[in-house]
């Protein structure tokens, strides 16, 4: 039993994101913001990048990203599920994109916030594909619920439209998670 367990420990499937979706297309417009070297831009470093999330103190922890050229400049963002790294019991998420400025050294910067920490929630799964950020979501019906048994699932959308994101899309199921 050891040995599957470690076995599968090594077999993680990639992550599905805009960035790595299939071989590089010259011809294709949304591919063609690369350095003269045909080289990818790289997508911001998520752990580079500071958040407006207040955590009185506390670190803050990114949980999960996903890489896709969101706004079809040709250059991939990042998007960032963070959260404060409390020690115990499930801080919610904020939900950030992030663009990386062309000029050399340049930090990440936060350039949308898709879900604020004050709704919350925690982002489960996060990734990007064909130009939209898609999430899981998990939360509570009321405040009745325990913190530590979420009994509400959410699968929210996002996509760049009209110069911001717009959320497109979210399925609801109250159930036991």
């Amino acid at each position: 039993m050891a040995a599957v367990i470690a076995g599968a420990g090594l077999l993680q499937p990639s992550q599905a994101t805009e960035a790595t979706a299939g071989p590089v297309n010259p011809t294709d417009p949304a591919q063609s913001a690369r350095p003269a070297n045909g080289a990818r831009a790289a997508a911001p470093d998520a752990h580079a990048a500071a958040y407006p999330l207040d955590c009185k103190g506390a670190p803050q922890a990114v949980t999960a990203t996903a890489e896709g050229d969101l706004d079809g400049d040709g250059r991939p963002e990042t998007v960032a599920a963070v959260r404060c790294d409390a020690g115990s019991g499930t801080p919610p998420h904020a939900l950030y994109v992030l663009a990386q400025d062309a000029a050399k050294d340049a930090r990440p910067r936060v350039v949308a916030t898709l879900l604020e920490a004050g709704r919350k929630q925690t982002v489960t799964e996060v990734t990007v594909r064909d130009g939209r950020v898609t999430a899981t979501l998990l939360g509570y019906s009321s405040p009745e619920v325990p913190r530590y048994s979420p009994d509400t699932k959410q699968l929210a959308k996002w996509r760049w439209t009209g110069g911001k994101f717009r959320q497109e899309l979210t399925d609801s199921s109250a159930t036991g998670v």
